[in-house]
C-alpha cells in the first residue's frame, strides 16, 4: 500500500501536483490532504517498510528537509536523515507520529472537488519557499509531423467527418497527438480508450501536461470516476454492456482508441457503436492499409494522416536502423506444432532454451552488437537460460520479467549506467515503455503479428544524445509465421510473390531505404523467401494469414490486392472458401440453407450507388436481428451513416443532399423508394432476391434468427459490409470513376496516355476485360490535348457498331475520355462505354450509342442493326465518351516497338522474317516509318524504312542507312 500525507499550508503545494496524486490513487493509493489553517505544517519525511520471509517487519525512513520535487530530490542542497528498524527504534516513532497525523480529523482524502475549492480559494506565493517549489514542467510543441497531422484533422472535420485514422510509426508521439488534437477542438469531455493500464496511466499524464486543471480520471479494474473531464478507459472494463449505461450516448466530446488496431474486436464494437461523439480519433502504429481494412471501415474510411517507419526515421524524429536477418540454423519451426496462428508455447521454449542456439546467438552479438542491448525471449524458461549463458562468458546480462529478483525500473537504470550490457525480457518492453539509451535490439522469438514485431523494435528507434542508430538482430527460421517481418519492415506486399520480390531486392540491393538505414538477410534465408513465389488465392490467403498472425478479414483480403472474385468463381462465396481453408468458427451458419443465400447476395448484389449496404449497417446498428426497426428509425440511421461517410453522400441527389435530414418526410420517402424497396422486393427493377419485409411499418428479415446465432450472423454480415463498402469507395473516389483502371498515370511525354492492351470494349454484349496490362503511347498533337488523368486507349471488340456513316470495326483502336459527375454533361447522343459487375464482381464494358427512350429511360443502341436495343438499368455505369478512332500507324510513330508487335499493329501480312515488300491494312496513303534491327551489342545492325504509301497500300524499302526525305 502507498499512503501519503501533504498539505494546504501558506498555499504552496501546486493544484496540479494534486490532479497528478489523484491519478496514483487512481491506481490504489490512498492520499490525503491536512487542512493547515492556522498550524503550521512543514515535515519532510518518506517512510517505507516490508515483511521478511518469516514475516518480520523491517523498516527505513528519510527524514529531513527534501520536499517531493525533481530538484530537492536529486540535485539540491538537502539533509535527510536516515533510521534503519530493527537497528534503530526511531523508526517505529516516526511511523507512529505518521499514523496520528494521516488519521487526524484534520486529514482529509483528496478529491477532485478539493481540489477545484483549493484553486479557487488559493493565493499562490509569489516568493520562492524551497528547492523546487516554483519548479513547471510546460508541455512540449508539437513535432513537425504531428502539426501536419493537426492540421489534417481539423480538415478533416471541416469537411464534415465524425471519425478519422491517423496511423503513427512508433515513437512519433501518438498519445500527444491526440491531446494537440482535443485541446485543439476545444473538447470539454475527453474518453480515452486503450487495452493495458501503463498506456491509460501515460495518457493521462499526457494529457494533464497539456491541460494542467483537468479533472482526470480512470474506469478500470475496479475503479468507476464518471464526473471527470479525461477519462482513461480500459476497454476490457468499459466495453461491458452494463458500464456503457453510465454514460449517455453524447457524453463524451472527444473519444480517442489507442491502439486501433484492436478495434475490430467485438469489446471495441460495442464501445464505437454505443458512443456518439463530435469526433473519434483512432490511433495506430499499423504501417499498411493490409491491416488497416477493418479499422479504416470502422473509421468510416477516413484515413486522416499517415506517417510510417521510413518517413520519422526521414524527418529525424526516429534513430535509423541497420537490421541483420539472421538465418535460425539451430531451430527447425516445422517441427513445432503450430495452432491458431501461434507455436505451441512449451515445444517453442524447449527449441529455442538451447545451447547450439546461445551459441549462435552469442556469436552474432559479439559481432554487430552496441553498448546496450534490449533481447525479447518466448517465455521466463527461455530468457533465464539465455541471460545464465551470456553471463557465464562474462557478459553482464539479466533475465527481467514479471516477478523476478531484478525489477524493471532497475534493469533500465543498470542497462543506462553500463552496469548491465543485455536484459533478456518476457511480455514486459514491448509496448507502451520509451527506452531511448537501447542500442541494441535482439529478436530470439517468433512475433505472432506485424504490429508486435514493430512495437518491439520501436523501443529501440528513439533519438538519444550520442546514439547514432539501431542495431536489429533478428533471428528467422524456415516458417511461415515470419514473413510479415519484411512487410512491416519494407513495406513489401503480404502475398508469397511479394516476399519473394522483397528477397530479389534485397539480394540485388535494390531496396528502397532512409538515409543511413541498412537491411541485410543471411543467404540462405534470401533463398527460403524466394522459394515462396507461388501463385493462388488459397497460397496468397495463407501468406496473408501468416503476415497478420489470425484470418483475415475479406476486407483485408480485397485490400491486399488479392482477387476477390476469383474467391467466387472458384468456391461460391467467401465464407464457403474459409470453410475450405478449416479457417470459419461456425461452418454451419455459413453453408446452411438458411443464410448461405442471404450472404451470397450481399457479397455479390449489384451496388450501382451505396445504398444497400448503408441500410444493411444502419439495421445492424440498432439490433435488427433481435428487434425489427421501424423504417422511421431505419431511415434516421441510415442517414447518420451516410453523414459519417462523407463521400457516400454524393451518392444522393441534389435536392436530397442539400435539404433533407434523417427526419424530414422527404427523406423518408425517398430511403423507402431505393434500399428499403430494393431489400423488400417492391422495387421490382432489381435483381436481387427478397430477403426482408415490411411488416406493421417494420423492417424485418423473411428468415428466423435464432438468438444463438445472432452474434455470428451480425460478424458475418458486417464483415461484407465492410468489404463492399470498402471496394465501392476505392471505386467511385479514384479519378476514373472504375477502379480497375491504374490512373493518374506518370506523365513522360508530352500527350501521353494509357492504352491497356487487355481491355476490350464489347461491340456486341457485355463483355469481361481486364486492365492488368498497361502500356503508354504518345499520340502527338493531331488528337487535341490530352489529359493522361482522363484519357486512355482500349480496343473494340465485335461488329454490333459496325455501321452508319462512323463504324466501329473489330479491333479498331478506341480513344476514350472517362467521366464523372463533374466532366459528364448530358451523355444522350453520345458513343458510351458502359461497365457493369457479373456475378463474380468481375467488370464488364459494352459500347454503345445512348439515347433517350419513349418513356424518358436510356437506351443503349447499336449502330448495325441486327443488334436489338438494350434498356440502360440501375446496375449500369457510365465510364468513358468516345472521343475518337486511333489510325494504327499513330500508336507507332514516336516509339520502339519489338518484333512481335508488328502484326498486331499492321496486320499478318506483314512479313516479320526478311525484309521484303508486302501489304499493310492501313488507311492512311503516305507515312514515313523507320525500322531498326538490334544486335545482341545493343547496335544498330539494319535500318530501313517505309518511304511512302501508294493508293494500293503497297510500301517500298529504302536501302540500308538511308534517310527519309525530309532528312530525319
Amino acid at each position: 500500500r502507498v499512503r501519503i500525507v501533504t498539505s494546504d499550508y501558506l498555499d504552496v503545494t501546486d493544484p496540479e501536483a494534486l490532479r497528478l496524486l489523484m491519478l496514483l490513487q487512481a491506481q490504489g493509493a490512498d492520499v490525503r490532504v491536512f487542512e493547515a489553517r492556522s498550524t503550521s505544517f512543514h515535515m519532510k519525511a518518506y517512510l517505507f517498510a516490508h515483511y521478511t520471509g518469516d514475516r518480520h517487519m523491517q523498516g527505513t525512513a528519510f527524514i529531513g528537509s527534501s520536499n517531493i520535487s525533481r530538484q530537492a530530490l536529486t540535485n539540491g542542497l538537502e539533509w535527510n536523515y536516515r533510521v534503519d528498524y530493527p537497528a534503530d527504534d526511531g523508526f517505529l516513532e516516526a511511523r507512529n507520529r505518521f499514523e496520528l497525523i494521516f488519521g487526524d480529523r484534520r486529514a482529509v482524502p483528496l478529491t477532485d472537488k478539493w481540489i477545484d475549492d483549493y484553486e479557487a480559494r488559493r493565493m499562490a506565493p509569489s516568493w520562492v519557499v524551497a528547492p523546487g517549489s516554483d519548479e513547471k514542467e510546460t508541455a512540449p510543441n508539437p513535432t513537425p509531423v504531428q502539426v501536419e497531422a493537426l492540421q489534417a484533422l481539423e480538415q478533416s472535420r471541416t469537411v464534415g467527418y465524425r471519425r478519422g485514422l491517423v496511423v503513427l510509426a512508433t515513437g512519433l508521439g501518438k498519445t500527444w497527438l491526440a491531446a494537440f488534437d482535443a485541446q485543439q477542438m476545444g473538447a470539454r469531455r475527453v474518453l480515452f480508450v486503450a487495452h493495458r493500464e501503463e498506456i491509460l496511466n501515460q495518457a493521462a499524464e499526457t494529457f494533464l501536461r497539456i491541460r494542467p486543471g483537468a479533472r482526470v480520471g480512470f474506469f478500470m479494474g475496479q475503479v468507476r470516476d464518471v464526473q471527470v473531464d479525461i477519462l482513461c478507459a480500459s476497454v476490457q472494463t468499459l466495453g461491458r454492456i452494463g458500464h456503457l449505461g453510465s454514460f449517455s450516448p453524447q457524453h463524451f466530446d472527444y473519444i480517442v482508441i489507442d491502439e486501433f488496431h484492436h478495434a475490430a474486436a467485438p469489446s471495441y464494437r460495442q464501445i464505437l457503436q454505443y458512443f456518439a461523439p463530435q469526433f473519434l480519433l483512432g490511433l495506430t502504429a499499423t504501417p499498411d492499409r493490409t491491416d488497416q481494412s477493418d479499422i479504416l471501415s470502422l473509421c468510416d474510411d477516413n484515413l486522416v494522416y499517415t506517417c510510417n517507419l521510413f518517413a520519422g526515421i526521414s524527418a529525424g524524429l526516429l534513430a535509423p536502423f541497420h537490421y541483420f536477418g539472421i538465418w535460425d540454423e539451430a531451430v527447425d519451426y516445422m517441427e513445432i506444432p503450430w495452432r491458431n496462428g501461434k507455436f505451441d508455447p512449451e515445444q517453442l521454449s524447449s527449441k529455442l532454451a538451447t545451447l547450439a542456439r546461445a551459441r549462435h546467438a552469442l556469436r552474432v552479438w559479439r559481432e554487430k552488437a552496441l553498448k546496450r542491448t534490449l533481447a525479447f525471449c518466448v517465455s521466463v524458461r527461455h530468457a533465464v537460460y539465455m541471460a545464465e549463458q551470456f553471463q557465464k562468458e562474462g557478459i553482464a546480462a539479466a533475465a527481467v520479467y514479471a516477478g523476478s529478483g531484478l525489477s524493471r525500473g532497475d534493469a533500465l537504470t543498470k542497462l543506462a549506467d553500463g552496469s548491465l550490457q543485455v536484459i533478456f525480457s518476457v511480455d514486459l518492453f514491448s509496448e507502451g515503455v520509451d527506452l531511448p539509451s537501447i542500442d541494441t535490439v535482439l529478436m530470439l522469438r517468433p512475433t505472432e503479428s506485424k504490429v508486435l514485431f514493430l512495437q518491439q523494435l520501436g523501443r529501440g528507434l528513439r533519438r538519444a544524445d550520442g546514439k547514432e542508430k539501431l542495431v536489429v538482430l533478428d533471428f528467422i527460421g524456415n516458417h511461415q509465421s515470419f514473413l510479415h517481418k519484411p512487410q512491416a519492415l519494407a513495406q513489401a506486399g503480404s502475398s508469397y510473390r511479394d516476399i519473394s520480390a522483397f528477397a530479389r531486392k534485397v539480394e540485388s540491393g535494390q531496396l528502397d531505404l532512409p538515409a543511413g538505414c541498412f537491411i541485410n538477410y543471411d543467404i540462405a534465408l534470401i533463398e527460403f523467401l524466394k522459394s515462396l513465389d507461388v501463385d493462388g488465392v488459397a497460397q496468397d490467403y495463407q501468406a496473408l494469414k501468416a503476415v497478420l498472425g489470425r484470418r483475415p478479414s475479406l476486407s483485408e483480403f480485397y485490400r491486399s490486392g488479392a482477387n476477390v472474385a476469383r474467391i467466387r468463381q472458384q468456391y461460391g462465396s467467401w465464407f464457403e472458401f474459409l470453410v475450405d481453408m478449416s479457417d470459419l468458427v461456425d461452418p454451419d451458419l455459413s453453408v446452411g440453407t438458411g443464410f448461405r443465400k442471404f450472404l451470397r447476395e450481399i457479397e455479390s448484389t449489384s451496388m450501382t450507388r451505396s445504398f444497400k449496404m448503408v441500410l444493411l449497417e444502419a439495421f445492424q446498428d440498432l439490433d435488427g436481428w433481435r428487434i425489427p426497426p421501424k423504417l422511421s428509425a431505419l431511415s434516421r440511421q441510415s442517414w447518420r451513416v451516410m453523414q459519417r461517410r462523407r463521400p457516400l453522400l454524393g451518392d444522393l441527389p441534389d435536392q436530397i443532399r442539400d435539404t433533407a435530414e434523417g427526419n424530414t418526410e422527404a427523406w423518408l420517402r425517398y430511403w423507402r423508394a431505393n434500399p428499403i424497396d430494393a431489400w423488400s422486393g417492391a422495387n421490382r427493377t432489381t435483381s436481387s432476391q427478397v430477403f426482408f419485409k415490411i411488416n406493421s411499418d417494420q423492417f424485418e428479415p423473411i428468415f428466423t434468427v435464432a438468438e444463438q446465432e445472432r452474434e455470428v450472423l451480425s460478424m458475418m454480415v458486417q464483415e461484407l459490409i465492410d468489404y463492399r463498402l470498402a471496394s465501392y469507395e476505392a471505386r467511385k473516389s479514384s479519378v476514373p470513376i472504375s477502379n480497375v483502371l491504374p490512373f493518374p498515370v506518370k506523365v513522360v511525354a508530352s500527350n501521353e496516355v494509357s492504352y491497356f492492351p487487355d481491355l476490350k470494349i464489347a461491340c456486341g454484349h457485355f463483355r469481361t476485360a481486364s486492365s492488368e496490362a498497361t502500356e503508354h503511347r504518345n499520340l502527338g498533337h493531331s488528337y487535341g490535348q490530352l489529359d493522361p488523368a482522363r484519357h486512355f486507349i482500349a480496343r473494340a471488340t465485335g461488329n454490333s457498331m459496325n455501321g452508319g456513316k462512323n463504324p466501329i470495326c473489330d479491333g479498331d483502336y478506341l480513344l476514350l475520355e472517362l467521366v464523372s459527375s463533374t466532366n459528364a454533361g448530358s451523355v444522350t447522343g453520345s458513343i458510351m462505354a458502359i461497365e457493369r459487375q457479373d456475378e463474380f464482381g468481375d467488370n464488364q464494358y459494352l459500347l454503345r450509342s445512348v439515347v433517350k427512350g419513349v418513356s424518358g429511360g436510356h437506351i443503349l443502341r447499336a449502330f448495325n442493326p441486327a443488334y436489338a436495343d438494350m434498356a440502360a438499368t440501375d446496375e449500369m455505369r457510365t465510364l468513358a465518351k468516345l472521343k475518337s478512332i486511333i489510325s494504327p500507324i499513330d500508336l507507332a510513330i514516336n516509339r520502339s516497338f519489338m518484333r512481335e508487335e508488328v502484326p498486331e499493329l499492321f496486320g499478318e501480312k506483314f512479313n516479320t522474317g526478311n525484309w521484303q515488300s508486302g501489304h499493310v491494312a492501313l488507311n492512311e496513303k503516305k507515312a514515313h516509318i523507320l525500322f531498326v534491327t538490334i544486335n545482341k551489342q545493343g547496335k544498330a545492325a539494319d535500318h530501313r524504312y517505309i518511304d511512302h504509301w501508294l493508293d494500293d497500300r503497297t510500301f517500298h524499302w529504302q536501302s540500308q542507312n538511308a534517310t527519309t526525305p525530309d532528312g530525319k
